[in-house]
């Protein structure tokens, strides 16, 4: 089973798109090699897209986690890490190759609305120029370095802000754990 590209796809597809009928098959055959040199950040979208639920579910069990008896953490986390690992693998590929397959249809509009085709060629040429590709190739790096950066620079200010919220949302789960106050017996009514 081999997994179609972009371009592939996009190929097959514009034959069929109404929408695209009147365009010149040389502004079809850019916007489809647009979309498939953008096939990666597709494809890192739709990881992002097919992950937010399970980090939603890892904050929620975090939070819950603070109630689990200290000797059955490990194990738990241990668990829920499985079941979103396994979520991801089923996950992650659904999400990516139904983002591949839509791209050309909600895409390539887009690109032939707003581009002529001069410009499709110019888009085609920064995006398979050899100094995007080192641009791109560095971008992990870019973005780790900064994002050091960042957390160093505003740690101080930005730590205590984390540390209260989390004081007020444990303290908002305690109260909302803790057990009724059951209500004082009454004495008895005196004759």
């Amino acid at each position: 089973f081999k997994q179609k590209t972009a371009y592939e796809i996009s190929t097959r597809d514009w034959s069929s798109d109404v929408c695209s009928s009147d365009l010149s098959p040389a502004k079809k055959a850019l916007v489809a090699k647009v979309i498939a040199l953008q096939q990666p950040g597709i494809e890192s979208m739709a990881r992002q897209l097919a992950e937010q639920p399970a980090m939603q579910v890892l904050q929620q069990a975090g939070m819950a986690m603070q109630r689990v008896p200290a000797d059955k953490r490990d194990a738990l986390i241990k668990d829920i890490q499985g079941d979103i690992r396994r979520y991801a693998d089923e996950a992650t590929p659904i999400v990516r190759d139904q983002a591949v397959k839509i791209a050309p249809q909600t895409i390539g509009p887009l690109l032939e609305k707003e581009f002529t085709e001069d410009e499709l060629k110019q888009i085609v040429a920064i995006l398979e120029s050899p100094v995007n590709k080192k641009l791109q190739g560095l971008v992990g790096q870019i973005q780790r370095t900064l994002g050091e950066r960042v957390v160093t620079e505003s740690r101080g200010a930005v730590e205590p802000k984390v540390n209260a919220m989390r004081q007020s949302v444990q303290k908002r789960l305690e109260a909302a754990l803790a057990p009724a106050p059951s209500a004082p017996a009454s004495a008895p009514a005196k004759k």
